[in-house]
Order: structure tokens, then sequence, then C-alpha cells
């Protein structure tokens, strides 16, 4: 059979599109008949593209024939697909929509010397040239490559042939009566015939992708939007420390459904509902956030299972390197700047380390709120965390309050500047700085909450009641990654805090390091073990404890159950609570459990 489709190629360019049509129906057809499908993704932290890579594209002739009607009715039933646009449906419909648009290719080749990616010695060189030169109907992409070696769809496929076959038509209406003879449309005939089942079963498969697509369209939550959720149940206990009398065993929880637009394919829009009731436990008497978990921020702040919106922001592109993120509640430093803390930072929620300490840096806890922040990312090197980038951003922890002392620039804010470097594929280092305001009564470490600590000891978060103050902190995170089972993370932070009253001033010290081991046991699973020293005050006035230093020793196993479903036991042993070695050492127990969906 190779031989006498060769011979038809040679014979007519009206047989060409046969021939195509013959020789790939084994390639563009799948083995069943129903396509797998795919759930779309889009991911805030890497924004995709969303041009579709074709291995060819065709130029363009409208003119038909009656010889040719019969096939060219046929192959072009099959190449009107719907073009969809949507970011929440199954990513191959998204895909086959796009293909076959010619916006990503370049004008006609002349020639195949054009193709920077293809050469004389390719086993299909001979024939490339003849489609391009003899015939004029394959186009490449814009920076001259023609990309051969990349899969074929039906859809890439019938577009192709759609275009060759029009090519043939323009040839037969403008060239002379010897072009086409009787014998070579017999024998376009007789192929038709011969391939007339391929034709059907091609056909039936493009209307049952089709009639998906419409059931799809009909059924669809949004064509802008999907839906990212998270739900936590946790059961929690306190052993050791003297207040252990006022924590029971609790069984507490938290949900977040986190609605992602985006308009471009490249910004998304976060709308994010959050409630729960799990409360802090009481480490100590003076009401430290020592013993915080990333579940107690539940975003209600009576802890009563109300929904609220606890996040709302907008990540854009500007360029190529660059993303800008508006955020007009909820936001905080490590939505926009890299926390270089792999498999301990979980950015809140119920995968990673079971402490807001344990997470990140706590220089990333100071202030929130809304503002904007910029992100340049720069140099070609990335590693398993993010690229090397510069951050500034400013956010404002009460911006929707017009009264004195208020708003986004006369209330609490805080300044920040990131710079974060790559060394290596499995070395980073950031180095920050942030400067904030505060206002009378406020704590250091509020991640915008303003009244409330999220972590360190209560030494190192209360301010002056009576006066506002302003800090300067200065940290350096790193993350090393000998091999892809181990990971090594640390960081060390100082804050300087200047109050505006009398013997207001005070500093702040804090750091630690962890160990994790990813894929422990089963692909998802992490086994992991993080120390240091919870944010503590030094030098403050004399009748404010600072002389003890208050250690935090954290385990945990994160076992990956299924794809949707993580089990969580962790043990956290704080030394010291209350910067004192006279208050007993506290153990917290937890079980945690993650559904996201």
């Amino acid at each position: 059979m190779s031989n006498i489709l060769w011979k038809s190629l040679v014979v007519s360019p009206a047989v060409l599109g046969a021939t195509l049509l013959v020789s790939a129906t084994a390639i563009a057809a799948p083995n069943s008949a129903t396509p797998e499908v795919i759930k779309a993704d889009l991911s805030t932290n890497q924004q995709q593209g969303n041009s579709t890579q074709t291995g060819f594209t065709a130029s363009v002739g409208t003119t038909e024939t009656p010889q040719q009607s019969d096939i060219l009715a046929q192959v072009q039933q099959h190449t009107q697909v719907q073009q969809q646009t949507e970011v929440n449906v199954l990513d191959q419909v998204n895909q086959y929509g796009s293909e076959g648009k010619t916006t990503n290719s370049q004008a006609q080749v002349t020639s195949v010397s054009q193709f920077s990616d293809v050469q004389p010695t390719d086993w299909a060189f001979q024939a490339l040239q003849s489609l391009v030169e003899r015939y004029g109907c394959i186009a490449g992409y814009p920076n001259g490559t023609y990309r051969g070696n990349r899969p074929l769809t039906r859809y890439e496929f019938a577009a192709g042939l759609n275009a060759c076959l029009d090519r043939v038509n323009e040839l037969i209406a403008t060239a002379t009566a010897e072009l086409v003879t009787k014998e070579d449309l017999a024998t376009l005939q007789r192929l038709q015939e011969e391939f007339s089942a391929e034709l059907a079963t091609l056909r039936g498969r493009v209307d049952a992708l089709e009639a998906r697509t419409a059931e799809l369209e009909a059924n669809q939550f949004s064509t802008t939007t999907k839906l990212v959720g998270e739900a936590i149940f946790a059961l929690t206990d306190t052993f050791g420390n003297d207040d252990n009398a006022d924590n029971n065993t609790v069984f507490q929880n938290r949900v977040r459904l986190d609605l992602q637009t985006s308009f471009t394919g490249r910004d998304v829009l976060h709308t994010r509902l959050a409630t729960g009731n799990a409360q802090r436990l009481n480490i100590g008497a003076d009401g430290s956030a020592e013993g915080l978990q990333t579940f107690n921020l539940t975003g209600d702040p009576n802890n009563s299972n109300d929904v609220f919106i606890d996040w709302l922001s907008y990540y854009f592109p500007l360029g190529d390197n660059a993303r800008v993120y508006v955020a007009a509640t909820g936001g905080i430093w490590s939505d926009v700047a890299a926390t270089v803390n792999p498999y301990f930072e979980d950015y809140d929620g119920g995968n990673g380390a079971l402490s807001t300490f344990a997470s990140e840096n706590p220089i990333f806890r100071i202030g929130g709120g809304a503002g904007a922040a910029v992100n340049f990312g720069f140099g070609e090197r990335r590693s398993f965390l993010l690229p090397t980038s510069v951050t500034v951003g400013y956010l404002g922890s009460q911006p929707n309050n017009p009264g004195v002392g208020s708003g986004i620039f006369n209330g609490n804010y805080a300044a920040l500047g990131q710079l974060n470097f790559n060394l290596s594929d499995r070395l980073a280092i950031a180095a920050t700085y942030v400067h904030g305001y505060h206002g009378a009564g406020s704590s250091l470490f509020d991640a915008g909450s303003v009244n409330n600590s999220v972590v360190g000891t209560a030494q190192a978060n209360n301010l002056s009641v009576t006066d506002g103050s302003s800090s300067n902190s200065y940290g350096i995170s790193a993350a090393f990654r000998p091999s892809d089972r181990l990971s090594v993370s640390g960081f060390v932070s100082y804050h300087d805090v200047t109050g505006f009253g009398s013997n207001d001033d005070f500093e702040a010290w804090s750091y630690g390091i962890g160990v994790a081991l990813p894929n422990f046991g089963k692909e998802g699973n992490v086994l992991g073990i993080f120390a240091g020293a919870e944010p503590y005050s030094l030098n403050r006035v004399a009748g404010v404890r600072d002389g003890d230093v208050p250690y935090h020793i954290e385990g945990f196993y994160k076992y990956q159950v299924s794809d949707n479903i993580s089990i969580t036991p962790g043990v956290i042993w704080l030394t010291a609570p209350g910067q004192s070695s006279d208050n007993d050492d506290a153990i917290i127990g937890t079980l945690r459990t993650t559904f996201t969906f």
C-alpha cells in the first residue's frame, strides 16, 4: 500500500490530500472512541501562557471544485472544532479547541531551509521539501522552527489536510486541463471508498467529543472560575504545662473555599471564603502565640464557624518577568515573597508544618492586610523553590477604617524589600527587610490582625499601649537540597523596635532550622523535624522577663492517603514558655487530617 501511495504523490497534487489522509489516519486516531479528559490546573505561582503548540500549520485556499466536493465535505466536517476559552473546563477540550489556529504560525515558507530544526539528514526531509516547495501548504512557528518531532493530533492533521486540499483546488482551478486527469480522479475516488470506514470512525469520534463538550458547557460552574477547597479536622491536646488544666482535648476544624478566576489565562483573582472554630491553646498565662498552629488562623475572629472573606487578591503579569500582586484584604508577605522553606511552608494550609513558627521566617508575619507588591524575576536559573527575584511591597492593616490614625497610610503598615537568589538548582538564599509602623497596643508579629500575635512570645509581641512604635527587621532564609529525598532549610531574624514613648525600645531575635524527607515511605509523604527559638525579646524595661530563650522543637509526618486526603500526626515541644524557665515545658500533640479538592 505504501508504494501505491508514494506513486500517487508523484502522479498528481490532487492525490496528495487523499495520500495524507490514508497515511496519517492510523496515527491520528486514538485507540479508544472516548478521549481521556484531564482537569485544567491554574496555579497562582506559575502562570502559563495560553498558546497551543502544533506540529504544523497550513496555508489557506478557498476554491472548491465539484469533483472534490465529496471528500472535502467529509474532511471539512472534521475540522470545525469550536474554540474553548474556559480555564476550568477539561484540559484536553481546551487544547483541541485552539488547535488549527494560525495565530502562532509564521508566514508560508518557500523553502525547507527556512526551518532551523530541519536538516537534510532527517529521514523525512525529502517529503517535507516536496510539501513545502512543490505544493506550498506547510508553515512553521514564528521562531523559524517546524517542530516535526511533536505528536500529531487528529485535529492538527485535519487542519493540515484541509489546507492542502484547498491548495489542490486552487491549483486545479488555475491550471490547464491536463493537470488533473480522469485516471487521477478515479484513483482518488477509489481511495476515498476504500477508507470510508476510517473516515466514518473519525467523524463519530469528533461528534462524540462535540457532544461531551456541549454537555460540559451546559453544566459548567463558570467559564472563567474554578473552585479549590481545603477542609481540616484536627484533634489536639497539651501535656506537661502548668496551665494544662485550662486545656482539654479538642476537636477543631477549618474550611477554606478559594474561587480562582482568570480573565486572560495569565492572571488570577482569588476570592477565598474561610471559616472554622479552631482556638489557640493556653500556653503560659501571658497569652503568647508560641503554641499557635496554622489551622488556628480561621479567618473568623470569634471562632464560631461564621463564614468570612479572609483573602481577596489579584495577580497579573507585568511584562515577561514581573508579577504584580494587589490585595484588598487578608494579604500576607508569603503571598508574593519567597519564604525559602520548602516542605514546611504551606502558606498556612494543611499540608506543611503544624505550627506557624516552623512554616516560615517570622519576619514574614510583620504586617498584612491590603496593599500591593511587585515581584521581578531575573536570570534563567530555576531551582526547586522560586526563580531568582526581587520583591518590593506595601501592606496596610487598617485599610477600610477612615478614622484618625487609620487607613492605608496612617494606620499600621509594613513595607518589604527582598532579594531572593538561586545560587544553583539546589541552593537558594533570601535576604529580607521589613519596616513597620505599629499603633498603640499593637503586636509586632500580627500578620495584619493588629492586636493579635501569630508567632512568638508575648514579650516579643506586646508594644506600647499608650504610644505607637516603629520597627526595622532583617532576615536571612536559606534552603539546600542535596538530593531529591532530603531538604535542609532555616532562617534567622533580628528586629529593632523603637517606641515613641519613654522606655519603649527593645530588640527581638528568632532562628530555626529544619530537615525534611520528602516521599518518605511513599510518594507524597513528608517527614519533617524543625527546631529553633521562637521570637523572644531582649533589653526590655525592668519587670519584663526576658532572660530565658523559648525553644521550639517540632516533628510531624504527613501521610498521603490519596491525592486528596492526608493525615499528619505531630508533636510540638516548647521549653521556657513566656521566656521563663520557671514555667513547665509544654507538649502539644496533634492529629491533623486534610481534605483538598
